[in-house]
This record gives C-alpha cells, sequence and structure tokens, in this order.
C-alpha cells in the first residue's frame, strides 16, 4: 500500500468538498446571440403560442375531408404569412403553401402528390387516405409555459428557442474572473526554445483552452519561478484581479514545491492536499477571503485530467449550473489491467469502429502524447485490479 495512503482523500469526498464551496457571483444580463456558454438565472417562459395559429404542415389543398370523394372548387390560394380571405365551404378547396394559416372550415390539407386538375380550377383527390396534414394552434406550446429553466447551460440549440419566444436579452449568472499561472523554474514559453534542464510550459496553455471552452475569458500571470517569496508576490498579484486561480506545479513533495505554504500566509485555508487519484494525487484545493485556489499537479496528464473532473463541474457550478458530465456505457475491447490499486485510476482510451474500447499507449501523468488520441477517459475503482474484455465500462468523453 502506498505510504501515504492515509494522508489522501477519497476522489469523491474531494469533489463534494470542492463543490459545497462554490458560490454565485451575482446576475446579469447578455444579448441572446453572446449567451452560448452562460448558465441562465431565471426561468423564461414564451409570449406566444407554438404554432401560433393553425397552419399547414405541407404545400396542398386545405378542405373538409368529408368532401375528398368530390371535385373541389379551388376559390383561392394562400400563401405564408397572408390571411385566408375565405371560408372553406362544401366542395370546395384553397391552394395552400407550408406554414401558412388553414382557412375556416377546412379540416385537412391533402398533398399536392395526391391530387390531379380535371378540369379548369377544380381538383380531385387521387390518394387512398390522408392525415389532416394540419399544424395546430399551441401544439408544440402553449402560450406563458415555461421554455428554458433557471441553472440551463445554453449551447447553439437554444438559440433558436430564445428568438422564438423573443427573449434577446437574456437573465444569465455572472461569471467568476479566473486566472492561470504556471510554477517551475525549468519552465519556458511555448514561442521560445528550451534550454539545457528546460521544457516549454504547455499546461498554461491547455488550462486556458480548456477555461476558453466554458465560455470563461481567463487572464494568464505567466510562471512563477522555483522561489517561495516570487511565488508569493505573483500569487497576491494575481488574487488581487481574481475570483479563481489556477496553477499548476509546485504542489508535491519537493524541497521547492512551495504553493502549499504560500497559500498559507495568504490566508487561504487548505482544504485537501492530496486525492486518492491517479493521476492528480497532491491536488491541492484553498479557499480564503472570498477566493479559490486549485494547485493541480505540474505533469500535463495530472493538470489536464484534474481540469476536467474537479475544476471543471466546480466552475459551472459558480456559474449556476449542476453540471453531470456525460458517460458512455460501452464494452471493452481488451483486457485492461494494473498492477496497483490503492487509488481511483483514469486511464485515456479511444473507441473502434465497432464501438468498443481500448487503451491507449499511456506512460503516466507526464506522457502528453497519449492525448493525441484520447476520445476519453475510463476509470478504476480503488482495489480493481482488472477490467475484462466484454465488460461494460464508464466512458467520460473529452
Amino acid at each position: 500500500m502506498d505510504s501515504n495512503f492515509l494522508d489522501m482523500i477519497l476522489f469523491e469526498d474531494a469533489l463534494s468538498i470542492t463543490l459545497d464551496t462554490a458560490r454565485l457571483f451575482g446576475v446579469e444580463e447578455v444579448p441572446y446571440l453572446q449567451s452560448v456558454g452562460r448558465v441562465l438565472s431565471a426561468d423564461l417562459f414564451t409570449d406566444i403560442s407554438m404554432p401560433p395559429f393553425d397552419k399547414s404542415a405541407m404545400d396542398g389543398y386545405a378542405c373538409r375531408k368529408a368532401d375528398l370523394n368530390l371535385k373541389l372548387r379551388v376559390i383561392e390560394s394562400i400563401r405564408a404569412g397572408i390571411e385566408p380571405e375565405k371560408e372553406i365551404g362544401v366542395g370546395e378547396c384553397s391552394q395552400i403553401m407550408t406554414g401558412a394559416i388553414v382557412p375556416k372550415g377546412a379540416d385537412t390539407v391533402i398533398m399536392v402528390e395526391q391530387t390531379k386538375t380535371v378540369e379548369q380550377g377544380r381538383i380531385l383527390f387521387t390518394g387512398k387516405k390522408t392525415s389532416s396534414n394540419i399544424c395546430y394552434l399551441g401544439e408544440d406550446v402553449n402560450k406563458g409555459d415555461l421554455i428554458l429553466e433557471r441553472g440551463t447551460l445554453l449551447s447553439p440549440k437554444h438559440i433558436p428557442l430564445l428568438a422564438t419566444i423573443g427573449v434577446v436579452i437574456v437573465p444569465v449568472y455572472k461569471q467568476a474572473r479566473v486566472g492561470v499561472i504556471a510554477t517551475g523554474t525549468e519552465l519556458v514559453e511555448p514561442d521560445q526554445k528550451p534550454g539545457v534542464s528546460q521544457i516549454r510550459n504547455s499546461n498554461a496553455s491547455q488550462m486556458m483552452i480548456q477555461l476558453s471552452k466554458l465560455g470563461l475569458e481567463p487572464q494568464y500571470f505567466g510562471i512563477a519561478p522555483d522561489d517561495e517569496e516570487q511565488t508569493y508576490e505573483q500569487l497576491s498579484k494575481a488574487l488581487q484581479t481574481t475570483d479563481v486561480l489556477i496553477l499548476s506545479g509546485g504542489v508535491s513533495m519537493g524541497e521547492f514545491d512551495f504553493v502549499p505554504s504560500v497559500l498559507t500566509r495568504l490566508g487561504m485555508e487548505l482544504k485537501y492536499q492530496r486525492i486518492a487519484v491517479q493521476p492528480g494525487k497532491p491536488t491541492t484545493f484553498a479557499v480564503g477571503n472570498d477566493k479559490y485556489v486549485f494547485a493541480l499537479p505540474g505533469n500535463p496528464v495530472s493538470a489536464f485530467v484534474q481540469f476536467e473532473i474537479m475544476v471543471k463541474p466546480f466552475l459551472l457550478k459558480c456559474m449556476g449550473h449542476d453540471w453531470n458530465p456525460p458517460v458512455w456505457k460501452l464494452p471493452a475491447g481488451k483486457k485492461f489491467l494494473r498492477k496497483k490499486t490503492e487509488r481511483m485510476s483514469w486511464i485515456p482510451v479511444k473507441m473502434t469502429e465497432e464501438g468498443k474500447v481500448i487503451p491507449l499507449d499511456y506512460h503516466g501523468s507526464a506522457h502528453i502524447f497519449s492525448l493525441n488520441q484520447a476520445q476519453g477517459f475510463i476509470y478504476f475503482k480503488i482495489g480493481q485490479a482488472q477490467i475484462d474484455e466484454g465488460e461494460l465500462v464508464h466512458v467520460r468523453p473529452i
């Protein structure tokens, strides 16, 4: 067993602690075309019924179903957006276009394809039977119906709904101000060529994009070197203009891993420092002075995974949305094995054309190239050593 196992907190407990500390940052209004990625702060109701009138579902002729065996006299042509002028009587019909108002007296629209002209101004139904082909008033929703609930995370599919009900200014929760810092003297920015004992800073770019996908506009505060005083100054400055600060590196047990002690100096309470999860054991979460800090491990796969499983649900809750991550339940395409079982383990996987799950070549939390083909992650529970071929596994897509 891991000698430090007793110092670790279960992932489920860490997530619960994290989400329990989340808070809202107020409300505001945004134009509906800029609302994707935001969370509704109020229920939205429709001010109209849909359809707002009985409308034709297709091009054809509006008539009485009882008259389908008669030669029908065409009395007018009704286009979408034009109100009918005449009522349908016995033996009569009106030519009608898709979306147009069905005239009074008509209870059926017959398709053009099921008619033929038998003489000037008269048509005959040639089908054997027909449905009404009418979309009725309020068939979809009635005026006053609840359309979107408070807490809905808006996506492109919601924009036509907002347009339809006339909500062009949308009430949403404010977003947290989020900052990113990478730590480590060995780091250089991606546009620089690393020297001896240096590597390019990939974590900050990764986290900035992960944040952007949530609709956030993060601030980047650069690289903090392995110096306690400089780290203190850099974090202190960043916390002045952010609500949530996300760090990578500086949280393991090394001589130069200063982040936990710096957070304590800044007046923050360390809620947890070690999680029984792989990758990402030294993930640290601190709260204080109405601020939040996630200090993620420096290894890139650890930082990526911990953002997805811990930081993302927290930020969405701060935005007013209780997020349930999508999960695919698929069969394992081969046997998965692991030796150490003291921690929950997340493994990058991809799906075959047959819909089966297979592991990717994965050398551990520093193996960033394992994410290249990853379509998701599966997890081993604590104590679980293998997953058999054909066994259903839960895949969390990325």
